[in-house]
C-alpha cells in the first residue's frame, strides 16, 4: 500500500466535522446520524477520500459545503443511505396483496391498469417481487395492466434496480416456478448472475428522490404504495411528513404497505389500519 493510500484509512473524523456532517444530513436528508453512528459514518466516507484523494476529514468536509461540492453531496449519500432488501421480504404483504388487495381492484373498482409506488426501492427487489406478483394475478384476466415505480436516494442501488442483474444466492427465495418465468440465467457460469426478462423490467420504472423535498414529482395516482422498512431512520416528526406527503400520491381508498418494525401509533396520518403494517387511505 502506498503512503499516499495510507493516510485515507488512518483519518479520523473529528467530532466538529462529524456534527456538521450529521446535522446536514438531517436537515437535508431526514436521516438520523446519532453520536452512536460517528465509526460508521467516519468508515462508509473513507471510501470517498481515497476516490478524490482528499487526506482529511476537515478537507473533505470543507469539500462538501463548497460551491463545487454539489456533485459529491449525492455521492457521500450514496455510501451514508442504508440499502438492505430481499425479494420476497416480509412476504405477507405479497400475500395480501395477492388474496385482497389486487382482487378489490381488478372485480370491485374494475381497474384496467393498477399503478404501485415502491417508495424506497433500493436496489430493485422490491419492485420486481411486486411485477412477479401481480403478472401472476393477471396471467388469465384480459384488459387489465399494470405498471411499478421504484425511487431511491442513493443513485448507486438504483443503477442495479436498473440493470436488474443479481446474483444467484440473491434469488433463492423466490419460487422455483417464478425463476423459470421471470429470470434469465447469465452465460458466465464463473460468475453467476440472473437478470428479471424484459417483460418485467418494462413494467417498472426508477427515479431518484429525497422524502425530504417539500413535494415529490412523482407522474401520477398511485393504487398502492409500499414504503416498507425506510421510515425506521426518521424521527416521529419526519415520518409523519413524509407519510403525509405520500398520501398525496395514493388514490382515495388505495392501500399503504409499512415495515413490520414501523408504525403511524402517535402521528397525525390519514389512514386507517386494515391489520398489522397495512393500511388504508381515509376518503
Amino acid at each position: 500500500m502506498n503512503t499516499f493510500t495510507s493516510q485515507y484509512f488512518d483519518a479520523k473524523l473529528s467530532v466538529k466535522d462529524f456534527n456538521r456532517l450529521s446535522e446536514f444530513i438531517y436537515s437535508q436528508y431526514g436521516i438520523k446520524m446519532p453520536e452512536a453512528k460517528h465509526i460508521m459514518l467516519q468508515s462508509r466516507l473513507q471510501k470517498r477520500l481515497r476516490a478524490l484523494e482528499i487526506p482529511s476529514f476537515s478537507d473533505y468536509v470543507d469539500f462538501v459545503f463548497s460551491k463545487e461540492g454539489g456533485e459529491e453531496i449525492v455521492h457521500m449519500m450514496d455510501v451514508v443511505s442504508t440499502n438492505k432488501t430481499d425479494f420476497f421480504r416480509e412476504s405477507q404483504h405479497f400475500d395480501f396483496l395477492t388474496e385482497n388487495v389486487l382482487p378489490e381492484l381488478y372485480l370491485e373498482k374494475k381497474q384496467s391498469n393498477i399503478k404501485i409506488w415502491s417508495a424506497g426501492c433500493s436496489s430493485g427487489e422490491e419492485p420486481y417481487t411486486l411485477a412477479m406478483v401481480i403478472s401472476e394475478f393477471i396471467e388469465n384476466k384480459s384488459g387489465l395492466d399494470f405498471s411499478i415505480l421504484g425511487s431511491d436516494l442513493s443513485t448507486i442501488v438504483l443503477q442495479k434496480a436498473v440493470s436488474a442483474i443479481y446474483s444467484e444466492d440473491r434469488v433463492d427465495i423466490i419460487p422455483l416456478a417464478q425463476k423459470r418465468k421471470y429470470l434469465l440465467k447469465s452465460k458466465d457460469r464463473t460468475h453467476p448472475t440472473v437478470r428479471i426478462v424484459p417483460e418485467l423490467r418494462d413494467k417498472v420504472s426508477f427515479m431518484r428522490l429525497n422524502f425530504m423535498d417539500s413535494s415529490y414529482n412523482v407522474p401520477s395516482h398511485f393504487d398502492v404504495i409500499f414504503c416498507r422498512n425506510v421510515l425506521i431512520y426518521f424521527d416521529r416528526q419526519t415520518q409523519e411528513k413524509v407519510i403525509n406527503k405520500l398520501c398525496n400520491h395514493l388514490n382515495p381508498g388505495g392501500y399503504f404497505f409499512l415495515g413490520h418494525s414501523e408504525s403511524v401509533t402517535g402521528i397525525n396520518v390519514p389512514l386507517k389500519q386494515i391489520k398489522p403494517t397495512v393500511f388504508k387511505l381515509i376518503n
